[in-house]
């Protein structure tokens, strides 16, 4: 009796899709993701994409889960140790650092978590550890809306990169203090990071200080105000 042949393409499933549509909007960015793209770079046709997504908004909200999905929380588990501020710190570089290794997905992100259960849990853990370290619950959701427009906005752009390599570019005649940002680019990595360094620091040494002028409260596990992150 003859063994069935295997078939020659991998068979399709949700996790392959979003996979492959990641792969193409990482490589050529949002506008070059569409159906029909993607169901010719997996050898398939374009109707058997709806048996996994129904449309191409639900792919794009599973690739933006799965990048939300490898940000570390484990600096807001009840059992880590850190205070509340370093946790915060250590979140967002961790946050940054999967934004910088697919830019062109932090468009959706940027819309907040919806239904995407990585990016609920995210919201979830951030909301859950400023109330337990004694935040008000509405302030504690004012921390996370506020750390995920500065994470993400940090991630929308380069600084560096909206200088031209070309010190023809910044006459001093016109522009008598950028006669060295023509060389910002080239050191792009150091100056963006060092940038939200400086941002994160800042914005943290704020919140501290009105975590300061708190009136002291009980601390708490848990709380049913409305979270963001």
């Amino acid at each position: 009796m003859c063994a069935m042949a295997r078939p020659r393409k991998p068979l399709l499933s949700r996790e392959r899709i979003v996979e492959t549509a990641g792969a193409l909007v990482d490589a050529e960015g949002l506008a070059a993701l569409s159906t029909r793209r993607l169901a010719a770079e997996l050898g398939v046709s374009g109707p058997s994409l709806y048996n996994h997504f129904r449309t191409k908004d639900e792919i794009l909200d599973a690739i933006a889960d799965a990048v939300s999905a490898k940000i570390d929380l484990s600096m807001f588990a009840e059992d880590d140790g850190r205070d509340w501020r370093t946790a915060l710190h250590d979140w967002a570089v961790s946050y940054r650092a999967a934004l910088a290794d697919h830019p062109h997905i932090v468009p959706v992100l940027a819309q907040g978590p919806g239904r995407r259960p990585a990016g609920l849990k995210v919201a979830d853990a951030v909301f859950g550890a400023m109330v337990r370290a004694g935040w008000p619950p509405a302030q504690a959701t004012s921390i996370g809306a506020l750390m995920r427009y500065f994470i993400t906005g940090s991630a929308l752009g380069s600084f560096a990169r909206g200088f031209v390599d070309d010190e023809t570019a910044y006459d001093p005649a016109d522009y008598p203090h950028l006669g060295r940002a023509h060389l910002l680019a080239e050191h792009r990595q150091k100056v963006d990071e060092g940038a939200f360094e400086t941002g994160l620091t800042a914005l943290l040494d704020g919140l501290r200080l009105q975590y300061e002028a708190l009136p002291a409260r009980p601390r708490t596990s848990h709380s049913s105000a409305t979270a963001e992150a």
